[in-house]
């Protein structure tokens, strides 16, 4: 049985399955003392870290690097409605090492708009939350009204 919201909270290892079936979320960080959200195209890394490939020189990996995140990722069904949340929270730090660079240069995210000078920045996973829609209109197999 399902919470009377209709929302399951989803384990560690569903939130990072469900993430790695979409490309774009949300990074949130703070620019100027004010909250930032912007959106990003990304990938996972075997040990659930989101990775993102950005210019060096961009205002975002002044603002990230060293500092702790929140990435939001999400799949929603308006249709149906239907659909999942997922949320990292943990440090963000630019990829210094070369090795691990030229890893991340194969394996790692493309950027969808590229620049002469590219970083990886890595957000360590230490929170991952996560909620599904369940219930939609059609909670406990009862159509609700619209």
């Amino acid at each position: 049985m399902y919470p009377n919201d209709g929302f399951r909270e989803l384990k560690r290892h569903e939130c990072l399955r469900l993430m790695a079936e979409v490309p774009v979320g949300r990074i949130v960080y703070t620019l100027r003392a004010l909250p930032a959200v912007l959106p990003v195209n990304f990938s996972l890394d075997g040990d659930g870290a989101v990775l993102l490939r950005t210019s060096a020189t961009s205002e975002l990996v002044r603002a990230i690097d060293g500092a702790v995140v929140a990435f939001e990722a999400d799949d929603v069904d308006a249709g149906r409605q239907s659909g999942w949340s997922v949320v990292v929270t943990g440090p963000a730090g630019v990829v210094t090492d070369p090795a691990e660079h030229e890893r991340l240069v194969r394996t790692g995210p493309v950027s969808w708009a590229p620049a002469p000078q590219e970083v990886f920045v890595r957000i360590e996973p230490e929170l991952v939350t996560g909620r599904e829609l369940v219930g939609g209109r059609t909670l406990y197999g009862v159509d609700l009204p619209a």
